[in-house]
């Protein structure tokens, strides 16, 4: 089933981003070639691509998982949980209908 992975961004949160980004990235790449990442990206805390020093209120992946423990327990391990970018973190079911 695919679910709704969320990440909610701390208060420093922009800071700790660059340290991690490629990590997190290798771990969404896998999820890609597995044939099982339907999108990821962060979620700018203004309307810009580039928010510069406003950051981003978080970042959402949509993949597919055998079961929601197993969505909850690939998002508790993601650098961006353990290294404190994310202050909470979601995990949501979701029906993909198109495309």
């Amino acid at each position: 089933m695919w679910y709704i992975l969320e990440g909610f961004d701390a208060p420093d949160g922009l800071s700790k981003r660059p340290a991690l980004r490629e990590a997190h990235l290798l771990r969404a790449r896998q999820l890609l070639a597995e044939g099982r990442l339907l999108v990821i990206g962060p979620m700018p805390a203004i309307d810009s691509p580039d928010p510069g020093p406003a950051g981003f209120s978080g970042s959402l992946l949509i993949a597919e998982f055998d079961a929601i423990e197993a969505a909850r327990d690939w998002l508790a391990q993601d650098p961006y949980t353990t290294g404190g970018v994310f202050e909470r973190t979601e995990v949501r079911p979701f029906n993909k209908v198109l495309p």
